[in-house]
């Protein structure tokens, strides 16, 4: 009886501090709603010079929410700062991916998008906007050598292979260029600079600034300026940037729309040209003016991050699976349970088993990053239980491996030869205590490689959880690479990285499960002597 509880402590023990951070990240979203004091500004931190993320507060940097060693800069900043002060309000930058921002400001995440963002009809319908802050015209960025470098008119991109940012109305923007090829919209600037180096694309459409901001550490491409060419039409609301507020807060929206009409087209200008001098350069020289390796001079300046992003890999996985364990353990003996006699109790135990099934077919049948996105988001926006990232990440993480360890406990369990069941009936064992006692320790063991294999899993699953900008490693090195512009060596270095944490990890649990298998030699009919060999009866004597 002394394991079996032993476990149940064990399981109650990971469902509180579950629910303990839940409720814990619940109590500061109460507090920090109660704080009026702060103004939390979505954006991407990934795209210079509208906005990045560094590693310091030089400049001006505001901080970036949940992390206490980067800092968010850039002229999308320096907006927010104006409005900071007239509004008597501190400025923090809430990290967010492109497609979360919508979602993020509906649910009450955020107070406000500024990041470059296009007030559209489509997106009008969810959101207020202000009145523009940056107007911009738009370019096809592609390389000096290629053959669309010198194109004066819209068919003279006949053939090109160009794209733009996912979710963007950039992406439709291609359709004015007659017979060019759109290839699939990409996910943000660093993928597309990424393949027009590498020459998967011809180039890309984005605005004036990201050729600028591009040109200043890659001189070999050139912007071709589209917007006055004959027959290239664009709408005013497309072509200018504004302040995303949620449709509750009119208050808001009437003082910022107050506060940008005091701020003159001469001092927003003066901001953007700061912003593209201030911008992170790749920098290979070290103090002494010595050419320093790409690997040293990035993990002097963001190794850091790097290291915080492995920490935070690696709690996701092993609390996701620690806590996916006992879930799947949990669900796993439910399932196995012999149907009882009596009608009421056969009734009660289909049901649940149903509803456990039900779980086990969602969340095994639906991909994680869909999941995270319904959890974060969807939670807040239909419930408005607001949950912090990072406990959400830990829940979301947990509940899928349950999902996928319930079937592997079972299957587990169910293999286990049944002269084990007849013979613990035998000596008048009730069916918990052969469960607990018997069959448990024996599934789990068994089990054991499953268990390894689907921690490594979530070490590398973890990236999807940049949907809800969980500063994972991934996460880190998309950060890096769109700062330094070092795409290839980044990946490969992160991908290393990634490499040295499952290899070692693989080690430790094959470890482990050479120490529960015991000694090979052993015979239950007899003791070591008789079945050892003479070293044994020797190290026996």
């Amino acid at each position: 009886m002394k394991s079996r509880f032993n476990w149940i402590a064990s399981f109650l023990a990971v469902l509180i501090t579950l629910i303990g951070g839940i409720g814990y990240s619940n109590t500061q979203v109460q507090a920090a709603k109660k704080d009026s004091g702060v103004l939390k500004i979505g954006m991407e931190a990934n795209y210079p010079p509208y906005n990045w993320t560094q590693t310091n507060d030089a400049n001006g940097a505001i901080p970036i929410e949940g992390s206490k060693s980067t800092w968010a800069n850039g002229y999308d900043v320096k907006i927010a700062k104006i409005l900071g002060k007239k509004l008597h309000r501190k400025v923090v930058a809430v990290k967010t991916e492109w497609d979360g921002l919508l979602p993020a400001l509906t649910s009450g995440k955020i107070d406000m998008i500024i990041a470059g963002m296009s007030p559209t009809a489509e997106r009008k319908k969810a959101i207020n906007f202000t009145k523009p802050y940056r107007r911009g015209t738009f370019v096809v960025i592609t390389k000096n050598t290629s053959r669309f470098a010198n194109a004066k008119k819209l068919t003279d991109f006949k053939g090109a292979k160009l794209t733009a940012q996912q979710g963007t109305f950039h992406y439709d923007l291609i359709k004015e260029l007659k017979g060019a090829h759109r290839e699939p919209a990409m996910r943000d600037f660093s993928a597309m600079r990424q393949s027009l180096i590498s020459g998967t694309i011809d180039g890309y459409v984005a605005e004036d600034t990201e050729s600028t901001s591009f040109k200043l550490v890659d001189p070999d491409i050139k912007a071709v300026p589209i917007s006055k060419m004959p027959g290239f039409h664009v709408s005013e609301e497309e072509s200018v940037s504004s302040i995303g507020i949620a449709k509750s807060n009119k208050k808001l929206l009437k003082e910022a729309n107050a506060i940008l009409a005091t701020i003159p087209t001469s001092e927003r200008t003066r901001l953007m040209t700061e912003a593209v001098k201030e911008q992170p350069k790749t920098d290979s020289k070290s103090k002494n003016g010595k050419k320093e390796s790409w690997l040293v001079s990035t993990w002097k300046q963001y190794g850091g991050m790097i290291m915080s992003g492995i920490g935070m890999t690696l709690l996701l996985a092993l609390v996701g699976t620690i806590a996916g364990f006992f879930i799947g353990l949990l669900v796993g003996i439910i399932r196995t349970i012999p149907t009882p006699t009596t009608r009421g109790k056969r009734w009660a135990l289909n049901f649940i088993k149903w509803l456990l099934s039900v779980y086990v077919e969602v969340f095994r049948g639906t991909p994680m990053m869909v999941q995270a996105a319904v959890i974060y988001y969807g939670i807040a926006q239909f419930w408005h239980l607001n949950i912090n990232r990072t406990a959400a990440a830990l829940i979301i993480v947990s509940i899928n491996t349950g999902a996928y360890l319930a079937e592997v406990i079972r299957g587990g369990i169910i293999s286990t030869p049944e002269g084990q069941f007849e013979a613990a009936s035998a000596l008048g064992m009730t069916h918990n205590q052969r469960m607990w006692h018997i069959i448990l320790p024996q599934a789990i063991r068994n089990c054991l490689p499953s268990i390894t294999n689907e921690f490594i899993v979530n070490i590398k699953d973890t990236s999807v959880l940049s949907i809800i900008s969980v500063s994972e490693l991934f996460f880190v090195g998309t950060t890096i690479a769109s700062q330094t512009f070092k795409f290839f060596p980044t990946y490969l270095m992160i991908s290393a990285i990634y490499l040295i944490l499952t290899f070692t990890i693989t080690r430790i649990f094959n470890l482990i499960e050479r120490k529960l298998e015991g000694k090979k030699n052993y015979n239950l009919m007899a003791n070591q002597v008789q079945v050892g060999t003479p070293k044994d009866a020797e190290a026996n004597n």
